[in-house]
Formats: C-alpha cells, sequence, structure tokens
C-alpha cells in the first residue's frame, strides 16, 4: 500500500497532471467560495438582532460556525470534482504507467453524476452525525476518520474500477479486499483533514485508486476491458 501511496503523490505533481490540476484547483475553489456566501447568506437571513453585545457575540459564533462549515464542505464538494474529472485523471495514469494493458472505458456522464450525488448525500449524513460529538473530545474524530474511510475508499474504488467491471462485480470486488480499500480510504481522509493540501483529494485519490483496482484486479481486469 505504501507503494502505492507514493506513486499516486509522485503523479499528482508530475507534468501530465497539470491541466487537470489546475482545472480541479479552480474548480473546487470556486466551490467552497460559493458555499462560504452561501452558508454566510443563510445564518445573516436566519439570525437578525439588533446592535449590541448580543449581536457582537452572535457574529462570533456566526464567525466560527462559517469556518467549521467551510471545513465540513470539503469532503463532498472534492467528492464532486472527482466525478467530473475522473476519466482524464485515470487515462493519465494508464498511459504512464500501464501503457501495455488495455484501458477502462469512460464512464457515461448521468451514471457518474449519479454516482456521486449519492455519495455526496451519504458523507453530508455522517460528518453532520460527527458534528454532533464536537462536545466529546476524541470521539467525533474517530467517527470522521473511520466513517470516512470508508465512504471515501468504497466511493473512488468504485468510480475507478467502473471503467473496467459492471457495478455488480465492482462491489464484489471491493468487499473481497474490503482492508486495502479502507486502507486506501483511510491514507485519502488523511490527505482531507490537512488544509490547503486537502484541495488536491480529487488527483490524489483517483490515482491511488487505478493503482490500487490494477494491483488486486490482476488478469481479470485485463480481460473485463479487451
Amino acid at each position: 500500500m505504501f507503494a502505492l501511496v507514493r506513486q499516486a503523490a509522485f503523479d499528482v505533481l508530475s507534468p501530465p497532471f497539470r491541466s487537470v490540476l489546475f482545472k480541479s484547483l479552480g474548480l473546487t475553489i470556486l466551490a467552497l467560495i460559493a458555499a462560504w456566501f452561501g452558508l454566510e447568506w443563510l445564518i445573516d437571513s436566519l439570525v437578525t438582532l439588533e446592535r449590541g453585545w448580543l449581536d457582537n457575540l452572535v457574529q462570533i459564533v456566526s464567525g466560527l460556525a462559517l469556518i467549521v462549515g467551510a471545513i465540513f464542505l470539503v469532503v463532498p464538494v472534492t467528492a464532486l470534482v472527482a466525478s467530473l474529472f475522473l476519466d482524464d485523471i485515470a487515462e493519465i495514469v494508464e498511459a504512464t504507467h500501464y501503457p501495455g494493458e488495455p484501458t477502462g472505458r469512460p464512464l457515461p456522464m448521468l451514471m457518474a453524476l449519479k454516482e456521486a450525488i449519492g455519495f455526496t448525500f451519504v458523507v453530508i449524513m455522517v460528518n453532520l452525525g460527527a458534528l454532533m460529538l464536537l462536545l466529546v473530545p476524541g470521539i467525533n474524530a474517530i467517527i470522521f476518520l473511520v466513517a470516512n474511510g470508508y465512504l471515501l475508499g468504497r466511493e473512488y474504488f468504485e468510480l475507478a474500477a467502473l471503467r473496467y467491471r459492471p457495478k455488480a462485480e465492482v462491489k464484489a470486488l471491493r468487499r473481497a479486499h474490503g482492508g486495502k480499500v479502507f486502507l486506501a480510504g483511510l491514507v485519502i481522509t488523511g490527505l482531507v483533514a490537512i488544509p490547503i493540501v486537502n484541495l488536491l483529494t480529487p488527483l490524489f485519490a483517483t490515482a491511488l485508486m487505478v493503482h490500487l483496482h490494477k494491483a488486486i484486479g490482476g488478469e481479470r481486469t485485463a480481460q473485463t476491458a479487451a
């Protein structure tokens, strides 16, 4: 697993990735900015008090809530971005590291969006539960790591594997190698938890899961894609 993580990290910083990197970063930043202003508008419209010390206190609390909300939105936003650039990233990895092997088939746009939207909804629900436990030190961090490790590992692996296999076979393969997929998901979750660096999550996670699928798919990958 360490070798796959290292290779995915090198891929993200390699020249072939630069075009996708800039597009992905730009779209992610724009989406987060839009989400920030949307949250700010929502808080301002829900909380209206006359000027005074209470209003100042509410403004401080609202500012902290915005920061927490922005951090919370990084995971679902990056998941949506990944669905848009999945095929571009996967094709670069295939051409760079597996030139002699059959390539995967691009996912239909509607299918990719459907998978990403469903996944995003689940991620939001799980992380809302984790936010409820913010006042309980340690537990919320564990829930965040375990829940997102499972969800991010599952989502990114299935999106990468769907380029080669039908959905039922993808799910069976993921369950058969659940430990490796979960471990890769934990690495992705760790990246998500690092400010600024977490903007690279879609590229890193997709590259990592393409490598992982190639590693555990074996001969069956080539047969399916052929």
